[in-house]
């Protein structure tokens, strides 16, 4: 039985509003920002989940080790109205989230590295092989 569970969290990291929108599914827990600029209305974030939110969120890689702390048995819907009523009072964002956006932020940074550093590899690889050329043309005489 595969079940998605998600939930967002709209809060105010100066100078723009964030969402951070959590997924806990068969793969796993994973997370995704989006950076909504000035503060989303109800009707803003209504049009956004319809018309943007599978498109433009691009979630980390699951975690299957946090997907599995975040397992329930079946809850109670009135347990579930209550939890919701109680995230909706809380002020600050997940801790889980926190660190699957940091883990998901230090991979982007890995592959960053490895993509300039080839970059920076190439390019004094042709500037070698230049020099070289314009050795053997000095050599070969007018």
């Amino acid at each position: 039985m595969h079940y998605v569970n998600t939930s967002c969290t709209i809060l105010f990291e100066s100078p723009y509003w964030i969402g951070i929108f959590e997924k806990t599914d068969g793969k796993g827990y994973s997370v995704s920002r989006f950076v909504f600029g000035k503060e989303p209305t109800g009707p803003e974030l209504y049009n956004f989940m319809i018309k943007y939110y599978p498109k433009q969120l691009s979630y980390s890689k699951p975690n299957e080790e946090m997907e599995k702390s975040l397992t329930r048995t079946k809850i109670n819907p009135k347990r579930r109205q209550r939890e919701a009523a109680k995230a909706m009072q809380e002020k600050s964002i997940s801790t889980k989230a926190q660190e699957a956006l940091r883990l998901q932020y230090e991979e982007n940074k890995k592959q960053r590295k490895t993509a300039s550093k080839a970059k920076k590899l190439e390019r004094e690889r042709k500037k070698f092989e230049l020099k070289q050329q314009k050795k053997k043309e000095k050599k070969k005489g007018h």
